[in-house]
C-alpha cells in the first residue's frame, strides 16, 4: 500500500515571492485642494446639464414663465441703474459747487496770509530802522549779531547742503500694506542738524524753515513737521558755517550713517558746498524769558506820605507767565 503525501498546513503567501527591496505601495487619501483641482465643476452643474440635454429646452407655459421672470429681472436692474445714475448726476452740481467754494476759500485765505505777511515784514523793517536810529552804531551791530545767531534775522554766507530723500516704498501683495522703512524719519533730520551744529554751523534751515534754539522736528503720521510746518521729500538741509563743513559732515558719523541707509534701503543722499546762500529769518519766534540789560536807576527821593508805591503791572503776553 502506498501512503499519501502529507498536505501542507498553510497556503503559499504570494507576497513571500516578492523581492525584499519592493515596498508596499502607500495610498494617500485626497485632500480638499486636490479634490478641488481634480473636479473643479460642482456636481450639481453637471447634473443640470445632463437633465437639460435629456429633457430639452422648456416649452409651453414653463418657457413663458422663465422668459417673463428673466425679463422682469432685467427691467428691475435697469430701473435701479437709471435711478442711481440720475441721483449721481443730480448730486454732482452740489458737490462741484461745494468743492469750488472750498477752493475759493483756501485761495482767499492764502492771499490774505500773504498780504498780512508782507505787511508784517514792512512793519518789521520800520521797527528795525527806528531801533537802529535810536541805539547807535555799536549797539546795533551787536544786536544784529545776536539776531543772526538766534534766528531773528536773515543771514548770508557759504557753507554746506545735505539732501536726503525717501527710498522705494513697495506694497505687500498679500497684506496690501506699504513698507515705509525706506522713508526719511524725523530722527534722521535731527541727526543731520545736530551733526552740522557740532561741526560749527552758524545757521541751519530745512526746506527753507530756519531752525532756532526752540525749533522742533517731529513726526506726525507719515509727515515731518519743522516748527509745526510740514516739509516734504527731498529734504534739503542748508547750513552756513566753515568752508570744510560739507567734507567734515560727509566723513563723519552722520555721513557714514546716511550712506548705509542709502545702500540698504535705497534712500537718496548727497552733500555739497554752497558759496553764497541766504537763509531767511525764523517765523513766529516767541521770547519766553527777558532780563534787563542794566539795573534800574535809584529813586531820587522818598515818596510823599500820602502816595503809595505803584503796584507792579503784569503782562498778558506769553513771557509774563
Amino acid at each position: 500500500m502506498t501512503t499519501p503525501e502529507p498536505q501542507p498546513d498553510h497556503q503559499p503567501d504570494p507576497q513571500a515571492d516578492q523581492q525584499p527591496d519592493q515596498q508596499p505601495k502607500r495610498v494617500f487619501q485626497p485632500d480638499f485642494l486636490t479634490e478641488l483641482f481634480r473636479n473643479p465643476l460642482e456636481p450639481g452643474y453637471a447634473a443640470a446639464a445632463a437633465r437639460k440635454a435629456k429633457e430639452g429646452e422648456p416649452t409651453g407655459p414653463r418657457k413663458w414663465i422663465t422668459s417673463g421672470i428673466s425679463a422682469l429681472t432685467l427691467v428691475c436692474l435697469g430701473f435701479l441703474l437709471v435711478v442711481a445714475y440720475q441721483q449721481t448726476v443730480a448730486d454732482e452740481p452740489a458737490r462741484s459747487k461745494a468743492r469750488d467754494t472750498l477752493i475759493e476759500q483756501v485761495q482767499k485765505r492764502r492771499d490774505e496770509t500773504a498780504r498780512l505777511q508782507q505787511r508784517a515784514d514792512t512793519l518789521g523793517k520800520e521797527v528795525s530802522d527806528l531801533r537802529a536810529r535810536e541805539l547807535g552804531g555799536a549797539t546795533v551791530a551787536r544786536l544784529r549779531e545776536l539776531e543772526a545767531a538766534t534766528g531773528l534775522a536773515s543771514v548770508r554766507g557759504s557753507g554746506a547742503t545735505v539732501t536726503v530723500g525717501d527710498g522705494p516704498t513697495p506694497i505687500n501683495p498679500v497684506t496690501g500694506e506699504r513698507n515705509t522703512t525706506a522713508r526719511v524719519k524725523d530722527t534722521d533730520l535731527q541727526l543731520a542738524t545736530n551733526a552740522l551744529w557740532s561741526l560749527g554751523a552758524e545757521a541751519i534751515a530745512i526746506n527753507g524753515q530756519r531752525l532756532t534754539a526752540t525749533s522742533t522736528i517731529r513726526q506726525a503720521g507719515e509727515a515731518i513737521l519743522v516748527d509745526q510746518r510740514p516739509v516734504t521729500t527731498p529734504y534739503e538741509v542748508v547750513a552756513i558755517g566753515p568752508d570744510d563743513l560739507a567734507d567734515e559732515f560727509s566723513d563723519g558719523y552722520a555721513g557714514r550713517f546716511f550712506r548705509e541707509l542709502s545702500a540698504k534701503y535705497g534712500m537718496s543722499f548727497d552733500t555739497g558746498e554752497v558759496d553764497d546762500v541766504t537763509l531767511a529769518a525764523a517765523t513766529e519766534l516767541k521770547l519766553r524769558v527777558a532780563e534787563p540789560s542794566a539795573p534800574p536807576p535809584e529813586p531820587s527821593g522818598s515818596l510823599p506820605p500820602h502816595s503809595k508805591a505803584a503796584e507792579p503791572r503784569t503782562s498778558s503776553s506769553e513771557g509774563g507767565r
